[in-house]
């Protein structure tokens, strides 16, 4: 399954400089970059390397500065943004561009045809370049190697870097700079070890993000292959010297098939096995793996797509790193100890374990995470880390910390927590009491005793309604104690989860507000528009998009909970299709063959934030299929008053 894009959008530098692809490795690393050849954001590159799966990633390859001369004339493949500059200017001469499986560009130059594809080595920190002649005169290709070696959030400077060996065997070029090595192989390949450095590369990307956009690149060589019809030059690079290069696959010429078939192929994207752990990579190209984004996914990502077993071992990874009833909330970019900041990653954790057993039950496993589950429960109950626990009153979850953030609005600028959200906020206490029925089922379907989990759900399901549902307003409040009724899509997920606690006629009156004042066409507003301190635009340096992150900013991901929620309450799939009608649309723009983290609340709704965001997939996907679910047992058609 390809995405494909012609001569007019690839020539459009405006727009294709803003679309961009990304490859993965299965191990953390990627290649990613834009239709139109420049690499507009400082994690760009044709092989950024997971140094220690699945994190520690560093830009080893950035790009390959590329010419071709036939009948003569040279004319320049690639294409770099430079300060004020574009040069050369390859998109010019593009007549198309495919996504999938390995990313091509096709160049017409002279009246030939000269192809460039780019494939991730599968399980390996490699990448392999291919570039043919697929025209009737020969041509002459000229690749030379732009390099660094920067850990990706940073930016690369020529006072940063000049390697410790630089080693030129036959057929390869090896530099090696602290502990990290690049090795590029370059079969058949007349090599000119001519070194030096290219200045000032901009990436407007990190402007508009206020962030420093310049980095300079270093070429060790100047490779040249003199090439027949059909002919091609290979060149591999990666961070071990064994490695060499893969197969290419042979041209698609699939369909692109149903959206379904698009999410179920975009899932992969963000599945990452190690000798670490078995995990799940929040977004590309900034995020690693986080608790809360791990657990909301995996049902999306792994279960409607038949990966039970990784989901097993996921869980068990998390599992094994819990400490005080908490799973981690995020493994760092550089190792060391998990942070464990969230008051309800382990809520959707337990969640997942129900998810994953109701759709394929396995004994040993379910006795295993009782275990688990045991664990959760009575360090809630008794109190643990970040002000987390139990109100013996009400049987409900308080929480906080001062100056730490702990549920997913967790936008924090300097000292300041943009959404704090302390003491029992809503969808916190809908997983709690959905992980508590979670822990009486599973007690009950293994023989264990179940009394203490059923006397707590009681519990705080009895003081639910009564303490979050505020009838003059006609939604449940987000918080409660202190009290917050801001008009926010939390209520969502206390009234969709398998045992939500907000199931009555005020969960329909509350989903009509939401989708009168919250709903867009991208997702969910994080605060309706007429609440003070709503912010329309997510955009600026990342402190006004902090500012604005959960201030109003929509998100893909919160369609899930939507959509389960309207086929719960009103069995609307009318309503449900409409909210998934843009897939299409978001998997083709922006991130190709993904769906991004964010978008504007105010129309045009620009997409922003990752241009592949795991729980935006992997959401969007279980509501299409919870849809067709729906539309299978007959509820098609039906709509809400």
């Amino acid at each position: 399954m390809h995405y494909r894009y012609d001569s007019a959008v690839c020539r459009d530098y405006s727009v294709s400089s803003r679309l961009e692809w990304i490859l993965t490795n299965g191990l953390g690393g990627f290649a990613m970059g834009t239709v139109a050849g420049s690499n507009t954001r400082r994690y760009h590159g044709h092989l950024v390397a997971a140094v220690r799966p699945p994190t520690d990633r560093m830009v080893l390859l950035a790009t390959v500065e590329a010419y071709v001369t036939i009948n003569g004339h040279t004319t320049g493949l690639s294409t770099n943004q430079y300060v004020g500059t574009v040069h050369p200017q390859g998109y010019s001469a593009m007549e198309s561009f495919v996504a999938g499986d390995y990313v091509e560009w096709r160049f017409r130059v002279d009246g030939s045809v000269i192809s460039k594809r780019l494939i991730m080595n599968p399980g390996e920190n490699a990448c392999t370049l291919s570039y043919r002649n697929l025209g009737e005169a020969p041509a002459l290709l000229t690749l030379r190697p732009l390099v660094c070696h920067k850990f990706y959030h940073d930016n690369f400077r020529v006072t940063d870097f000049y390697p410790q060996f630089l080693v030129f065997p036959e057929e390869s070029t090896i530099l090696t700079h602290g502990d990290v090595k690049l090795a590029l192989h370059h079969p058949g390949a007349d090599r000119t070890p001519t070194t030096g450095w290219y200045y000032r590369f901009d990436h407007p990307r990190e402007s508009e993000r206020g962030l420093d956009s310049l980095d300079d690149l270093y070429c060790p060589c100047e490779l040249r292959y003199m090439l027949g019809t059909g002919e091609q030059a290979l060149l591999v690079a990666s961070d071990s010297e064994a490695s060499r290069a893969v197969h290419l696959p042979d041209e698609a010429d699939e369909p692109q098939g149903t959206p379904l078939d698009m999410l179920c192929k975009a899932a992969k994207t963000y599945l990452v096995t190690t000798e670490e752990r078995s995990t799940v990579i929040a977004g590309y190209p900034w995020f690693t793996d986080w608790g809360r984004d791990t657990m909301i996914s995996l049902p999306g990502l792994c279960l409607e797509t038949g990966r039970c077993q990784f989901a097993q071992d996921v869980l068990r990874n998390f599992a094994g790193a819990m400490e005080k009833g908490l799973i981690p909330n995020r493994f760092g970019d550089q190792g060391g100890r998990p942070e464990y900041n969230s008051a309800d990653a382990t809520l959707w954790f337990v969640n997942a374990i129900y998810l994953l057993l109701q759709k394929e039950w396995d004994s040993d496993f379910a006795r295993e995470a009782f275990g688990w589950l045991q664990s959760v429960f009575e360090w809630h109950t008794k109190g643990t880390m970040y002000g987390i626990g139990v109100d013996p009153e009400d049987g409900l979850l308080r929480q906080g910390a001062p100056g730490v953030q702990l549920t997913w609005m967790d936008a924090k600028v300097g000292d300041w927590v943009v959404t704090p959200r302390h003491g029992k906020p809503v969808e916190v206490n809908g997983l709690w009491i959905n992980a508590l029925r979670v822990m009486e089922w599973l007690a009950g379907e293994i023989g264990e005793e179940s009394t203490r989990f059923t006397a707590s759900a009681a519990l705080a399901e009895a003081h639910f309604e009564a303490k979050f549902w505020k009838e003059t307003l006609g939604h449940y409040l987000d918080t409660v104690e202190p009290d917050d009724g801001s008009l926010r899509p939390n209520q969502l997920i206390a009234i969709s989860l398998p045992f939500a606690p907000a199931r009555s006629e005020k969960a329909a009156k509350a989903l009509d507000k939401i989708r009168s004042e919250l709903l867009t066409g991208f997702g969910l507003r994080t605060l309706a528009a007429n609440q003070s301190g709503y912010r329309g635009r997510y955009e600026g340096p990342m402190a006004e998009r902090d500012a604005a992150y959960h201030q109003g900013t929509a998100w893909p991901w919160l369609l899930g909970p939507y959509v389960c929620a309207l086929l719960r309450v009103k069995g609307d799939v009318d309503g449900a299709r409409q909210a998934l009608s843009g897939v299409r649309d978001w998997l083709e723009w922006y991130g190709i063959g993904g769906i991004a983290e964010v978008a504007d609340g105010d129309p045009p709704q620009n997409p922003g934030g990752c241009p592949w965001q795991a729980w935006s997939v992997a959401e969007v996907l279980r509501a299409w299929v919870e849809t067709d679910r729906a539309e299978s047992l007959g509820t098609a058609g039906k709509t809400s008053q």
